[in-house]
């Protein structure tokens, strides 16, 4: 029986960086009576607050809910009303140095240094924890995301360049258009890991739900704690697997 579930947020619960939809927040608090639930997204601590949390029912269950932002690099939990880290690992200037160095050649070496036609927003992005290059800008719109880069091809030339010069970080590329760069062994693996011990629950009784769970993608890594996955494409396969598991849970 599934004891408790993550979610990826962008592309699994909500459509890239769009707010939670009503339908989705009732399901999820409907979810959290029931069991601990945790978000986990490349996305920062801010993008949660404006695409996720404001966008959740007035009176949920808060203290079941664990959020892990920038690639679960951070953690936090509700906690006398507010909510508090429960750990954060923030790269060091020098490590940020290193990684905007190494974006900028692989760019270079991959012919993607040249901006498209029109950006929405900053290309690259310092969540603290995480460097994100997203090729439309930050703020793109999904539909845009979506017709960029479908297959990755765009993208696997990237994430190969930056293997070669940051061995020591984790490389991954998401569903849409970005690429999220954090330190080596801080990424969904460790987040589903550390989940585990805070809520003392074996990875084999967890599920991850999650769009980016193909090779290479940014949720592929989870696989490697054995924790039972479900791929979706969207919102509507998501609510699907809740209204499946909730008479059960």
């Amino acid at each position: 029986m599934t004891k408790t579930i993550i979610f990826d947020l962008d592309g699994t619960l909500t459509e890239s960086k769009s707010a939670l939809t009503p339908d989705m927040g009732a399901l999820l608090a409907r979810l959290l009576e029931k069991m601990p639930v945790a978000i986990m997204s490349g996305g920062s601590y801010a993008q949660f607050e404006r695409q996720f949390l404001g966008n959740m029912p007035v009176g949920t269950h808060l203290t079941n809910l664990y959020l892990f932002p920038t690639s679960a690099a951070q953690c936090y939990v509700w906690k006398d009303g507010a909510w508090e880290h429960l750990y954060n690992n923030p790269l060091t200037p020098e490590e940020k140095s290193r990684v905007l160095a190494a974006l900028a050649a692989a760019l270079h070496e991959t012919g993607l240094d040249v901006p498209p036609p029109q950006l929405w927003g900053e290309q690259t992005e310092d969540r603290g924890s995480q460097i994100t290059w997203s090729s439309l800008g930050q703020q793109a719109p999904i539909e845009e995301k979506k017709a960029w880069d479908p297959d990755q091809k765009k993208r696997r030339p990237l994430q190969a360049a930056l293997l070669r010069r940051l061995p020591d970080f984790s490389v991954r590329v998401n569903a849409t258009n970005s690429v999220d760069i954090t330190r080596a062994g801080l990424d969904k693996a460790y987040g589903v890991r550390k989940f585990s011990e805070i809520i003392a629950t074996p990875i084999a009784d967890m599920l991850y739900v999650g769009d980016g769970l193909f090779v290479g993608g940014n949720d592929e890594i989870v696989k490697e704690t054995g924790i039972p996955t479900e791929a979706v494409t969207g919102p509507a396969d998501t609510a699907k697997i809740i209204e499946r598991l909730l008479p059960n849970a």
